[in-house]
C-alpha cells in the first residue's frame, strides 16, 4: 500500500478520523511534511489547522539517525539506545540540541508569524505527520501538546514500523494509522511522490483557507448476518449512487477485521461499490482448524450473505475471496447463477470442487503473487477447469499477502477494474475507470 502524495495521504487518514468530527478538535501538522497531511485532514474533520514545531536531534557523523527531538517550551525526548549504540557523549548532545533549539525558534517565527498558536487546553487535538520511523519527533510533539492542557491527544500518521507504534500510546490516547508496516524502510518508500515540502509551503497552508471538504465517507454499518443458527458479524458500506456490491470471504473467519481487505474495500468503495467485510466463522468455531478448510460451510454461510444483500441493498452482488475463502467464493457462485463476477487474492480456488470449478458461469479474476510459486501452481489447476470467462492475473514480486511495495495497491486496482467492468458496468456515456 503507496499513497500517491501527501494530499492522498491525508484523505485516507480523514477517513479513519472521522469519529473525531463532532469533537471540539484541533489539528497540528509537524512541519514540514506533516503540515500538507494536516491540512486536509483539518478540512475534513471541520477542524482548526495550526503548526506544532519539533526538531530531530541526528547522530553528529549521521543526522538521519535521530537520537532523540526537542519541541516548543523546552520538551526534550531522548533515545537512549541509540545514544548507547553510537556512543554520542554529552558535549556533543548539547552543541546538537542548541543548533536545533535555534532551528526551531527561527521556524515557529516564520510559521505564524503574528499568528496566536491556537488554544489546545479542554480540547481533543490531533497531531499529524506524514509518517514515523523511531517516533521519537512524534513523542516529542504528543508531550508538548498535553504539556499544554489537552483533554486528548491522538496522534496520527498515514504509515509507521508497527513495531514503533505501540510505545507511542504511552504519550497518545489514540494512535491512528492505516498502514502499519512490519517491514519499514523509510517513510518516503511508501509515497509515489514525496517531494521535499518547502517553508514557503508550509506558510501558505497555514496562514491560507482550507480546501473544501471531501465528500463524507459512505455509512460504515456493524451488521449482522443471519446463516442458519448463527449470526455473522460483518462491516457493510453501501455508497449513495452504488451499483453493485461485493461479498469479501476470507477463510480464516476474520474477514471484517483483515487490514488488506479493509483496504481493497476502501479502493471499491471509492469506485461507487458497496462491500460486506464478513466472518464467515464464530470466534468459537475460529479455533478449530478444521473448519477454516470446510469449504461446503463456508460456501453456504456466503449464500447467506448473498440472499441477505440482495434483500438490504437490491443490488448486483459478486465475491471477493481470500485464502480458503476463495473456494468457498467458487463453490458459492456455482450454485448461484445470478453472481455477477467473483475476484481470488492469493486464493484456493483449487479448494472448490471440479464440478463446481465447471459449473462457476461468473466472470472470475484470479490474482496470486509472483513469488507465491505453490499458491500460483494450484491456481492455473483450478483455471484449466473453469468453463466460465476468467483470468490468473500475476503480480509480480509479490508473495502471498501482497506485503511488498506498490502490490496491494495492484490487487486493489485489478479488483476494482473487474468489478467495475463485469459486476457493474458503467452506464451509457460514463467513461470508464482506468489505473493510473
Amino acid at each position: 500500500m503507496r499513497f500517491e502524495d501527501r494530499t492522498d495521504a491525508g484523505r485516507r487518514l480523514a477517513e479513519d478520523l472521522e469519529h473525531l468530527r463532532s469533537e471540539n478538535t484541533v489539528v497540528l501538522g509537524l512541519p514540514r511534511g506533516g503540515v500538507p497531511v494536516a491540512h486536509v485532514v483539518a478540512a475534513a474533520l471541520g477542524a482548526p489547522l495550526d503548526v506544532l514545531v519539533v526538531r530531530k536531534l541526528g547522530v553528529p557523523w549521521q543526522p538521519e539517525l535521530g537520537f532523540g527531538a526537542i519541541g516548543e517550551h523546552g520538551v526534550r525526548v531522548l533515545n537512549e539506545r541509540v545514544i548507547r549504540a553510537t556512543g554520542v557523549d554529552s558535549a556533543q548532545l548539547a552543541a546538537v540540541e542548541e543548533a536545533e533549539r535555534a532551528e526551531l525558534a527561527r521556524r515557529v517565527r516564520r510559521y505564524r508569524a503574528d499568528r496566536a498558536p491556537v488554544p489546545l487546553a479542554g480540547r481533543t487535538v490531533v497531531v499529524v505527520d506524514d509518517g514515523l520511523a523511531t517516533g521519537a519527533t512524534a513523542e516529542a510533539a504528543c508531550r508538548v501538546v498535553r504539556d499544554q492542557g489537552a483533554a486528548r491527544v491522538v496522534l496520527a500518521v498515514p504509515v509507521a514500523p508497527e513495531e514503533t507504534l505501540p510505545h507511542l500510546l504511552t504519550v497518545a490516547d489514540e494512535v491512528v494509522c492505516p498502514a502499519p508496516q512490519r517491514w519499514f524502510g523509510s517513510v518516503g518508500a511508501w509515497y509515489h511522490d514525496f517531494a521535499q515540502t518547502t517553508d514557503d509551503e508550509v506558510t501558505a497552508l497555514l496562514a491560507g483557507p482550507a480546501p473544501p471538504a471531501p465528500d463524507p465517507p459512505p455509512p460504515n454499518r456493524e451488521v449482522e448476518v443471519p446463516s442458519g443458527r448463527e449470526r455473522l458479524a460483518a462491516r457493510f458500506v453501501l455508497p449513495e449512487s452504488a451499483r453493485a456490491v461485493v461479498a469479501f470471504a476470507h477463510g480464516s473467519g476474520s474477514g471484517r477485521h483483515s487490514p488488506r481487505n479493509r483496504y481493497v474495500a476502501g479502493v471499491l468503495n471509492r469506485a461507487g461499490l458497496g462491500t460486506l467485510l464478513l466472518d464467515l466463522l464464530t470466534e468459537e468455531e475460529e479455533g478449530d482448524r478444521d473448519n477454516v478448510f470446510d469449504i461446503a460451510l463456508l460456501a453456504g454461510r456466503l449464500q447467506s450473505a448473498a440472499a441477505w444483500l440482495r434483500r438490504e441493498a437490491a443490488l448486483p452482488v459478486g465475491y471477493f475471496g481470500a485464502s480458503t475463502g476463495a473456494g468457498a467464493a467458487l463453490e458459492a457462485a456455482a450454485d448461484d447463477p445470478a453472481i455477477g463476477a467473483v475476484v481470488s487474492r492469493g486464493g484456493r480456488p483449487d479448494l472448490a470442487s471440479p464440478a463446481a470449478l465447471a459449473r462457476v458461469r461468473a466472470p472470475t479474476l484470479l490474482i496470486v503473487g509472483g513469488l507465491d510459486t505453490q499458491v500460483l501452481s494450484l491456481n492455473r489447476l483450478a483455471a484449466d477447469r473453469m468453463r466460465c470467462e476468467h483470468r490468473l492475473a500475476v503480480v509480480p514480486g509479490a508473495g502471498h499477502l501482497f506485503a511488498e511495495s506498490d502490490t496491494l495497491t495492484t490487487v486493489a486496482e485489478l479488483a476494482r477494474d473487474w468489478f467495475t467492468t463485469r459486476l457493474a458496468p458503467p452506464e451509457a456515456g460514463t467513461p470508464p475507470l482506468r489505473s493510473a
